[in-house]
């Protein structure tokens, strides 16, 4: 597929897309007659560990107290006011979401006005739905399949379009671009937009973040997750930072009550604690730096499987065969990986695998073991 073909697709097209996701945990425990726990989900990348003590005890005592009868803040003053304290931006510039997904949606929206967008790919395919949203045009500019293990790295591509979408680390690959590398494209678009789903994730992440540049740039958008960080993925919670203008917006479009009162209470509950914070992401990155090497070093004993070198909870594995019965035959021991083929310039050769928990890391890699000798 030419990167530089412009895409405009119809119902049909986008139907045969196949936009898929990972995390279908429900529907497979239901098919194995499993309960979800029994699952080990590798598919999605969220952080394996139950959400914090004290995110669920605020949550239970709004339960208790019949909170939820209420209709919820419109504005999301306060929310916005706590996003605003944790990384010092006007609160003005931040407008929360109900997770990512919305708030990609609407910087579609946003694109759609300016002009051809550049997808790097591989990448996630929501971006494509949200343009598709919109009728608008897209590309795909292919990214490298290999890189070195150092991160961060410089972004590899300048395509020549009007705005730029980049995922920061990269979904699926688990790059992570330089802030440098990232500045220095800004005024080459009318607009950027950094998805900075995975960052706080990340080990030494926050140090690329582009927030601090949108005080700068009115070209730039910078969305972030909290669903993935705390493992609340069905809480559905996200913000999008950048011009005050566009966001304003936007706003006045979408619904009138886009987060509910548990989402708004999560947030201001998980960012307004500084310590805890630290805490809970020292915690993670501990977790991803020991696990990354621990998981990478067993599956690349494996013959005609490569591991690809992440900064992330995810990396990319590549077969000399194609994976789909190893992926059938995890699958039947309850066990999720990510199959690769709606990611653009991937195949059935390619799986993306999320990092567990030690005890589940060890089944993880002995399946994906036996599912090479079957």
């Amino acid at each position: 597929m030419d990167e530089f073909n412009i895409y405009n697709l119809d119902n049909k097209s986008m139907n045969d897309m196949n936009f898929k996701h990972g995390g279908n945990i429900l529907t497979q425990a239901k098919k194995l007659n499993l309960p979800p726990s029994k699952i080990i989900d590798s598919s999605a990348s969220l952080v394996p560990f139950k959400p914090p003590k004290l995110l669920l005890d605020s949550l239970t005592s709004d339960i208790k107290k019949l909170r939820f009868r209420y209709y919820p803040e419109r504005n999301l003053n306060h929310l916005r006011e706590i996003i605003g304290d944790f990384h010092q931006i006007n609160p003005d510039n931040i407008l929360p979401g109900n997770g990512a997904s919305e708030l990609i949606t609407w910087a579609g929206y946003e694109a759609s006005k300016f002009g051809a967008s550049s997808i790097p790919s591989p990448g996630f395919a929501d971006y494509e739905r949200s343009l598709n949203c919109w009728n608008a045009s897209y590309k795909y500019s292919a990214l490298p399949k290999n890189w070195s293990n150092i991160f961060p790295q410089s972004f590899p591509l300048i395509p020549s379009c009007d705005v730029l979408w980049i995922t920061n680390p990269h979904n699926p690959t688990g790059q992570l671009w330089g802030k440098k590398s990232l500045e220095i494209i800004l005024n080459k678009y009318k607009l950027v937009i950094c998805d900075e789903a995975f960052l706080s994730i990340t080990p030494n992440g926050e140090k690329e973040s582009l927030i601090p540049l949108t005080k700068i740039y009115d070209n730039l958008l910078v969305i972030r997750s909290l669903t993935k960080l705390f493992n609340i993925a069905g809480l559905r919670l996200g913000y999008i930072i950048g011009s005050s203008a566009k966001l304003k917006k936007w706003n006045i479009k979408r619904d009138p009550w886009p987060l509910n009162c548990f989402a708004i209470k999560a947030g201001i509950e998980l960012l307004s604690n500084r310590i805890f914070y630290k805490e809970w992401t020292n915690k993670i990155h501990d977790w991803v730096k020991t696990e990354n090497d621990w998981v990478s070093n067993k599956l690349s004993k494996i013959n005609n499987l490569k591991v690809y070198n992440s900064s992330t909870n995810f990396f990319l594995v590549k077969s000399k065969f194609s994976l789909s019965s190893n992926i059938k035959y995890l699958e039947n021991k309850g066990i999720l990986i990510r199959e690769c083929t709606s990611f653009r310039f991937l195949n059935e050769k390619w799986a993306r695998i999320s990092l567990q928990t030690r005890k589940n890391n060890k089944i993880l890699c002995r399946e994906i073991h036996n599912s090479f000798k079957k």
